[in-house]
């Protein structure tokens, strides 16, 4: 059915949404799905999201499984959002946004930072919409809808987030700043990401950049322009501290630029 409808349609898109078994889920995208939801939802340490992007992009699946990110769904309210506070719906959603190609959100819960389970331990809505009708208003100051916006305009304009190609993780020296890049071949359009994990406190510490795989000449002065907050730092070398509190954005989107022109290249400069 798949193949015929594709035949006609071209432009259809088949999402397994399905939080199924492993070898089930890259079954279904072998039988011709376009997109699979994926375990993102419950990966929330450095450690949990660097292996399972690994996986996905480091295995065979990257040759047939196109992952679609989702930090909520109408049945699904993570404990990370229950406990973390709106700190922790800017997080997740600048991790799935940036992490990979595909996204999506259940908004306006997500918009307004819906966080109250059915019961302790429960990942369901207390105030499900599948049982209620809901009045909201969309103007309230837990609005994401500027910061969703935002990074959306980001994802239009920078080619490396509109691809699951390229992605790589680089070090950091505190476990609660999570580092990763994309960019296109030979380093195009380098895109960096540093997201701080912790939705309570401010984290900060050192990432090291593999400056080869982002196009940048070691010892050459760079440009990083924060995407998110406007703010441009001149970075040299493959070491760059970093301090990240957990609002009003708790990350740096920082496109970078090859050559980054100082006083010192004036020739009369000593």
């Amino acid at each position: 059915m798949i193949a015929e409808i594709k035949d006609q349609y071209p432009e259809a898109l088949f999402l397994a949404e399905a939080f199924t078994r492993p070898k089930v889920m890259a079954r279904l995208a072998k039988l011709g799905f376009s997109q699979s939801y994926t375990y993102f939802t419950w990966r929330n340490t450095k450690e949990e999201l660097t292996r399972y992007f690994e996986e996905l992009r480091g295995t065979e699946l990257r040759e047939y499984l196109r992952p679609n990110l989702w930090p909520n769904t109408p049945d699904i309210l993570p404990e990370f959002l229950q406990t973390g506070g709106r700190a922790a719906f800017l997080i997740r959603l600048t991790l799935a946004a940036t992490l990979g190609a595909s996204y999506g959100i259940y908004g306006p819960a997500y918009e307004l930072c819906e966080n109250a389970p059915l019961e302790a331990g429960s990942e369901e809505y207390l105030h499900s919409e599948k049982y209620e009708i809901k009045q909201r208003d969309l103007n309230s100051e837990w609005s994401l809808k500027e910061f969703i916006a935002r990074v959306n305009r980001i994802r239009k304009e920078n080619g490396a987030l509109q691809r699951d190609e390229g992605l790589h993780f680089h070090a950091t020296d505190n476990p609660l700043l999570l580092c990763y890049s994309k960019a296109l071949k030979g380093g195009r359009d380098a895109v960096v990401m540093v997201v701080n994990l912790d939705p309570f406190h401010t984290q900060r510490g050192w990432v090291t950049l593999e400056l080869e795989r982002l196009g940048i000449e070691e010892g050459v002065p760079f440009q990083a322009h924060d995407l998110l907050s406007g703010a441009r730092y001149l970075w040299q070398g493959r070491r760059s501290f970093v301090e990240l509190s957990p609002e009003p954005a708790p990350a740096r989107i920082l496109r970078l630029r090859k050559r980054a022109r100082t006083e010192k290249d004036f020739d009369y400069y000593l």
